[in-house]
Order: C-alpha cells, then structure tokens, then sequence
C-alpha cells in the first residue's frame, strides 16, 4: 500500500517536471514565442539543470542536444526510483533498454503534447477565435509546423472550414499505435516508465 502510493507521488511528480522539459525542447524546435508567460515559466523550471548541460553538450543542427540528453537523463533517474520502489532494483543494471523505453516514454509525451495543443486550438478556435491568450497562442506555435503543410495541400474548403486538425489528429492516432507497438516489441513496464500510460 505504501509502495503504491510512493509510486504514484514519484511517478506523477517526475511525469510533470519530464513534459516541462519536453515542452522546452519543442517550444525551441518549433521557434515558438519565447516572451510568452508560460514559455518564459517553462525556461525558469528548466535553466537550473539546462544550463550546465550546455556547456558541455552543443546543439546539433539546430536541435537542442541537452534537452533530449535531459529527457533521457530524467527518464533513466525515474525508471531506477520507480524500479526501487516496486521491489525491481535489478532492472535498472542493463541502461541500453532502459534508455529505449525512456525514448518510447518520451515519444508517448510528445504525441500527447500534440494532441492537447491541438485540442486547445479546436476550442479555442469555436470559444475565442481572436484570443490571444498566452496558452493558446503556444499551443497554436506548437502544432503550426504540423498544420502548415497540410494547409498548403490541402487550404481551408470554402475558405473557413479548415480539416487540417482533424488529418493532425488521425496521423496522431497512427503515431500512438506504432509507439504501443513498438513498447510491446521491447517489452516496457509501464509502471517503471513516464510517459507510457
């Protein structure tokens, strides 16, 4: 009992400081505002560990190399406390899977980051369509260079009904599939990994 719920505090806690980081690696590949209020929250949480990363870590063609060495870093931290914690410490001996599953972990993030923004950007879109709400204008930064390329095939029917989100959400769904796919190949404990819910 007090396992579980040891779990579940660390489980949730690292879950949320891991989509913070995730969050910053995307807002800098997507070149989102980074004088919006929530990016600028995100970059104070992140800094602290960020920072002495890249002195040693440079960004590679654009991609900031540190974050996903920190992703990875986090994930391998809450797979050994998770691993601890459940009464599997020997798992963590072999860090080549481990670091998969923190991948896989990663991805699952990702994907559901997508998904939220771009739900957020459906309802924002129908509520208050020319809000310039600080959460809704990153949201749209974020899936922009998803929906960019499908409106340039594919431009608004009638010039306001735009199906973009709904290919955005399909491709997701496809996405989704092959990570569980992939996680079952590699045989990952959800219990032990963030993000793989």
């Amino acid at each position: 009992m007090f396992a579980n719920i040891l779990h579940l505090i660390v489980y949730s806690l690292m879950s949320l400081f891991l989509v913070i980081v995730i969050l910053r690696f995307l807002l800098q590949l997507v070149r989102a505002d980074f004088y919006n209020p929530v990016s600028q929250a995100i970059v104070k949480i992140t800094m602290p560990l960020l920072k002495p990363l890249r002195k040693f870590i440079p960004s590679v063609l654009g991609i900031d190399t540190a974050s996903v060495v920190l992703i990875i870093l986090v994930q391998l931290l809450a797979t050994a406390i998770l691993s601890t914690i459940m009464g599997a410490p020997g798992l963590i001996l072999n860090p080549l899977p481990l670091i998969l599953w923190g991948i896989i972990g990663a991805l699952t993030i990702i994907s559901s980051i997508f998904f939220w923004c771009m739900i957020i950007s459906i309802i924002g879109s129908f509520v208050a369509p020319m809000s310039h709400h600080p959460l809704l204008t990153l949201a749209n930064q974020i899936i922009d260079p998803l929906a960019a390329p499908i409106r340039k095939v594919i431009p608004p029917l009638g010039g306001v009904l735009d199906i973009s989100p709904i290919i955005i959400l399909l491709g997701l769904k496809i996405v989704d599939m092959l990570i569980a796919r992939l996680a079952n190949l590699v045989g990952v404990y959800p219990q032990l990994v963030l993000g793989y819910w």
